[in-house]
């Protein structure tokens, strides 16, 4: 595995660190401050630019009913500067399909997409996907 592919990953285990503490300040550090940023939440229509995409991460980190939710199986696709991390979203609920993208900004990867929806179906693509006590990794 190349560095790049280590870096990557590496960030895209950030964001889910994040996600799974609830630490705002940590998930808003890893997105970039451009305002050519979007994403998809499960069940949400598309947002976009930088204060969107944030207020909608601090109102889910800071609400009751924020998912549990942990990262599993992913995979890293390298185009340059950007980076694509497509991995399964396991939570007591189900399991869900999410892709990253990442740019490089200077040294840093820093997330531009995030899109998160469910699977097909009623079965995990994996037995091995069934949610852990809640723990990353």
């Amino acid at each position: 595995m190349s560095e790049a592919h280590e870096e990557l990953l590496a960030a895209n285990e950030a964001f889910y660190r994040a996600f799974a503490r609830r630490d705002f300040e940590a998930m808003a550090a890893i997105w970039s401050e451009d305002d050519e940023i979007a994403c998809v939440h499960p069940g949400w229509d598309l947002l976009a630019g930088y204060r969107d995409v944030i207020e909608s991460w601090r109102a889910i980190l800071s609400g009751p009913g924020s998912p549990n939710v942990r990262c599993h199986g992913p995979q890293v696709f390298l185009f340059g500067d950007v980076g694509c991390v497509v991995c399964h979203e396991v939570m007591p609920e189900g399991v869900l399909v999410a892709t990253n993208l990442f740019r490089l900004e200077g040294t840093a990867w820093r997330l531009i997409h995030h899109h998160s929806g469910p699977l097909a179906g009623t079965e995990p693509p994996h037995r091995d996907l069934e949610p852990s006590s809640g723990t990353l990794h």
